[in-house]
């Protein structure tokens, strides 16, 4: 008999707080502004990092300032700026480049790493380099850095200095998704 008498006042104290706390809710949260969190373009935008060729910064300006320097640079004024320090640079790196596989001389070859864009085709095939095409863009697959490597290293033929040409990393560790974006899941 005594169970249940507490029973009573345990539903009856359930009861009083949940009406207590049914009583205390109001509307006024319809009178709050909603928050935006959608993008703000308001403010200075600051140019950081250029890498539309991977490592080709990395490798060809120096740290610091420098670096820096190049990373805000309007690319249209990066050959005429970088051209000299990247040819020095590539033949601190390979003292017997003389053309590389695309035949370019280290002025040439120099001249197009410097200025640091992507170009796109829009009407052919988009690779880094397969072989036929050169740099009409870059898809996921391509080994960007053995193609570089290739192009610093391998010489006239591609052929030179075997042990330079590839950092022997052939495949990603998961393959790319079927469906856009395309890239691999996270770990």
């Amino acid at each position: 008999m005594k169970f249940m008498k507490t029973n009573k006042y345990i539903i009856a104290a359930i009861s009083i707080l949940g009406l207590s706390m049914l009583m205390s809710c109001n509307d006024d949260d319809d009178d709050m502004q909603m928050m935006d969190y959608g993008p703000d373009f308001s403010g200075t935008y600051v140019q950081k990092d250029q890498m539309a060729r991977p490592a080709i910064n990395t490798v060809f300006v120096a740290s610091g300032s420098p670096k820096d320097a190049f990373n805000t640079t309007i690319p249209s004024m990066m050959g005429a700026s970088y051209q000299a320090t990247f040819q020095s640079r590539l033949l601190a790196l390979n003292s017997g480049y003389t053309t590389n596989a695309l035949g370019q001389t280290a002025a040439q070859f120099t001249g197009l790493l410097a200025t640091d864009v992507l170009n796109v085709s829009k009407v052919g095939t988009t690779t880094f380099f397969d072989g036929t095409n050169v740099l009409t863009g870059r898809a996921l697959a391509d080994d960007v850095i053995d193609v570089e490597l290739l192009l610093i290293f391998g010489g006239p033929a591609g052929t030179s200095n075997a042990g330079l040409t590839s950092d022997h990393v052939n495949a990603n560790d998961k393959a790319f998704s079927s469906t856009f974006p395309y890239l691999a899941t996270a770990w």
